[in-house]
């Protein structure tokens, strides 16, 4: 227990460097932005990089825990820390920018990524390699269900919530998706959890299962999102810097958070679907889009509300349609409990336009 910090950091060089960098930076913050928007550029590609690594780390540290847990807790750690590595980015960077879309971006990128790059990739290499790909039809079902009633209450019918009222929708906001997320945690973990399981014939490697070896990889999964943090704030400034007067899409810093947060669940995802353990993947996709909509909303809509800085929520008409797409396309492609190239191409079609709106609309 004594030599944890030091065991942890001599495994873990990622953080020591990212620790590195955040000093450096934060001593030079003022002569980087004053050296113009290419400085900036380059401090907010060394720093998205340090970040992108750090999110390697905690999709380590999480899918070790995953294996010593078994699901669905181990997918749950793996989606709670992304989540969090997108809410504190997010938190950051709108709380230095004057988007009111930042948020409903983010969200909006994140389930995109989720469901049409993270699925629809995995599909693909999983179906190349090992046919159809089987897993548990209920997962699928409850996830999907869960997440048309809790995208459209977040953020479809703000479209059609009169201005002066916002302040009472944004609060029943919190209230009703807080419900969901604590009923559907109970379902998950508690009377059916079997819908999140499939029985796989794997052999696993002998690993070290101690709890000294557990509270290793909980304490460096912690610091390495804390770091994040701390790197996203710097993060934002450069970004902003670099941004203004650039000519560059508004959507821009929605989609790197959700890309950020979204790099440990497509690693693990893919490693996944190579192994054919789709249940993981599934868990992933639509466990992470669920958890995005369903953790980060209620702590946006709660800012908004302390501070009075309403923020929009309401979608545009495309992203409504991509949205209303991609739930179609899952429910038809999710119907049977196996997965193929095909349907695997349908989704990254989507994922694909999805990239092109973002530079076109």
């Amino acid at each position: 227990m004594g030599n944890l910090p030091f065991a942890m950091f001599k495994k873990d060089k990622t953080v020591i460097v990212a620790a590195f960098l955040a000093g450096i930076f934060f001593y030079l913050e003022h002569a980087i932005l004053a050296a113009g928007q290419s400085a900036a550029w380059v401090a907010f590609s060394v720093l998205m990089v340090a970040i992108v690594a750090l999110s390697m780390r905690v999709a380590s540290h999480a899918e070790v825990l995953a294996h010593r847990l078994g699901e669905p807790y181990g997918t749950m750690i793996l989606t709670f820390a992304a989540v969090l590595v997108e809410v504190i980015m997010l938190v950051i960077i709108m709380l230095n920018s004057d988007v009111p879309t930042m948020a409903r971006d983010t969200v909006f990128s994140a389930v995109m990524i989720d469901i049409n790059g993270i699925l629809g990739l995995a599909a693909i290499i999983g179906g190349i390699r090992h046919g159809e790909q089987a897993y548990n039809l209920d997962s699928s079902n409850t996830y999907m269900g869960m997440l048309f009633v809790a995208i459209g209450i977040s953020m479809f019918v703000p479209e059609f919530i009169p201005a002066q009222s916002w302040r009472a929708y944004s609060a029943f906001t919190v209230f009703v998706i807080l419900v969901l997320y604590f009923a559907f945690l109970r379902i998950q973990t508690v009377e059916h959890r079997g819908f999140f399981e499939y029985d796989y014939e794997e052999v696993h490697d002998a690993a070290d299962t101690s709890s000294r070896a557990t509270l290793y990889h909980v304490v460096a999964l912690a610091v390495s999102v804390v770091m994040i943090g701390v790197l996203s704030e710097l993060l934002a400034v450069f970004m902003e810097e670099g941004m203004r007067g650039s000519g560059l899409p508004l959507a821009i810093p929605a989609v790197l958070v959700a890309t950020v947060s979204a790099a440990p669940e497509i690693l693990t995802a893919m490693r996944a679907a190579l192994g054919d353990r789709m249940q993981t993947v599934i868990n992933i996709a639509l466990g992470a889009s669920l958890a995005t909509v369903l953790l980060t909303i209620p702590v946006i809509e709660g800012i908004a509300l302390m501070t009075g800085q309403r923020i929009e929520m309401a979608m545009t008409p495309i992203q409504t349609a991509m949205t209303m797409l991609t739930l179609l396309a899952a429910f038809i492609s999710l119907h049977d409990g196996e997965t193929n190239v095909l349907e695997g191409m349908v989704h990254f079609a989507l994922f694909m336009t999805f990239i092109a709106l973002v530079f076109l609309a």
